[in-house]
């Protein structure tokens, strides 16, 4: 049984040792659970993505409830089918699915989740990164998956769900050196109905367009020295039946080849406008990086990479970064965090080297 230390990482560190864990077939214990958090422990998500790929691998498990700072996890094989699982709190479903989708390069049939709790949560991406960014970046080297939204579900209530399929899949490597030219740029801006009255969606979608289309995002010099023109600005403002008020807006830049997201979340006594300043100063930070993915998405890569091979490169290090990576190679991958004057690159040879 593998032993793993995970007092310097959060929830990211169980999801790829579970994932990892799954389509290895080896067994783990991890120890000092989010150790270096506030609150310690297993927290709902971690609990329900551990029911969940244990389902699908009919891993024997222990340790496994609320506020747990150890558990084992040893999983048969990864088997398809169709399941529900309840996070039971506005805990992210889309954290969940983060765990689940790298079963696919082990199933010999389809796997169907069905997944309850919250689907635009502080701390993880919004159901609009993973449907838009995420998603179709891994559909590009032949992930099969697709993804569908039944209801949103804010904190604290959650009551949103979500049904993730994934079908068997191999990967291509990921080739993610470069980036070029943002090619579109998409604004899905989503509230509760309670809060049509105030226009909300509409007003996080159009200030975010207005603050890009006013800034000084027409011409950028990457770090090719050409000249990069921004598209045209599309917007989406919709607003949905709700367990409680909430309100979240994302901004998709599709460079082509690659992806980046930015997303914030509506906040009580706080303008939809500064909420919306919140995504395009984010996007504005990233893009004068002239990495082709936004931080977190390179941080999630990483278990991709170990998997699929190749490189990416990344905005900039971080302690996420690192710590996922040790528990990476712990399952005896090769991969390697450089850090040189061409900026952050993330690579692993690919299963057939």
């Amino acid at each position: 049984m593998l032993q793993l230390d995970g007092r310097d990482g959060g929830g990211q560190l169980v999801r790829t040792a579970l994932s990892l864990s799954a389509v290895t077939g080896q067994a783990i214990c991890i120890e000092n659970v989010r150790g270096g958090r506030p609150n310690p422990g297993l927290k709902p998500q971690h609990v329900a993505a551990i029911e969940t790929v244990g389902r699908a691998t009919e891993a024997t498990v222990s340790g496994v409830e609320r506020g747990s700072e150890r558990f084992s996890f040893a999983p048969e094989a990864v088997r398809g089918g169709a399941f529900a699982v309840e996070v039971g709190t506005a805990g992210s479903v889309a954290l969940v699915c983060d765990a689940v989708a790298p079963l696919a390069v082990a199933l010999d049939r389809p796997l169907t989740v069905t997944l309850h709790g919250g689907t635009d949560v502080q701390w993880s991406p919004p159901v609009d990164y993973l449907r838009e960014v995420k998603l179709p970046l891994l559909r590009a080297v032949g992930l099969d998956a697709e993804l569908a939204v039944h209801q949103r579900g804010f904190y604290p209530v959650g009551g949103g769900s979500l049904t993730l399929t994934i079908r068997p899949s191999s990967l291509t490597a990921l080739r993610l050196r470069r980036r070029g030219p943002v090619e579109r740029l998409s604004v899905y801006a989503l509230a509760s109905d309670s809060l049509e009255s105030a226009s909300v969606a509409e007003r996080l979608a159009e200030t975010v367009r207005e603050r890009i289309e006013d800034g000084s995002e027409g011409e950028v010099v990457t770090e090719t020295a050409e000249i990069e023109t921004t598209a045209e600005i599309e917007t989406t403002a919709t607003y949905a039946e709700t367990d409680c008020p909430g309100a979240v807006v994302t901004l998709v830049a599709d460079c082509g080849t690659s992806r980046a997201g930015f997303d914030a979340l509506g906040r009580r006594g706080v303008p939809a406008e500064d909420v919306a300043e919140e995504v395009v100063d984010a996007f504005r930070a990233w893009r004068a990086t002239g990495a082709p993915v936004d931080e977190h998405l390179g941080d999630q890569l990483l278990v991709w990479l170990a998997l699929a091979g190749g490189e990416v490169r990344l905005p900039h290090s971080t302690a996420h970064v690192e710590t996922n990576a040790e528990l990476i190679r712990a399952f005896e991958y090769d991969l390697q965090v450089d850090d040189s004057e061409q900026g952050v690159v993330a690579s692993a040879p690919s299963p057939e080297e």
